[in-house]
């Protein structure tokens, strides 16, 4: 029985892109040994995109008031992307101190969550 499902996200700067997830966003965690900590994300879904590649993944967090977010985040210093208006959402882009982005969108379409 599949009980859960575990992202990773690889980073230039891990150590500041945990310690993002940890204190911005506050998310609580494990410590698996040797600081290595993993993160209790929100309940989550996954869709399935066609592509001309294989193993093209991306990172989209879930809120259901985009601009409230936005606003609490830039209260914290971080900086995010213009908003695009979709069909599926309204969505940002999140910069992590180690470079990368993750997406971060409020959902237009019906959702999965709690459905378990």
């Amino acid at each position: 029985m599949i009980l859960g499902a575990h992202v990773i996200v690889y980073s230039k700067n891990a150590d500041a892109d945990r310690a993002f997830l940890r204190d911005v966003l506050g998310f609580k965690s494990v410590d698996a040994g040797h600081g290595w900590l993993i993160f209790a994300l929100p309940p989550a879904e996954v869709a399935v995109h066609p592509s001309d590649e294989n193993d093209v993944h991306e990172l989209y967090l879930m809120c259901d008031d985009l601009k409230a977010e936005i606003a609490s985040l830039t209260r914290k210093n971080v900086e995010c992307s213009e908003v695009q208006e979709a069909r599926w959402g309204s969505i940002t882009k999140i910069r992590l101190p180690g470079g990368g982005e993750v997406g971060l969108y409020q959902p237009k379409h019906p959702t999965a969550l709690g459905l378990n």
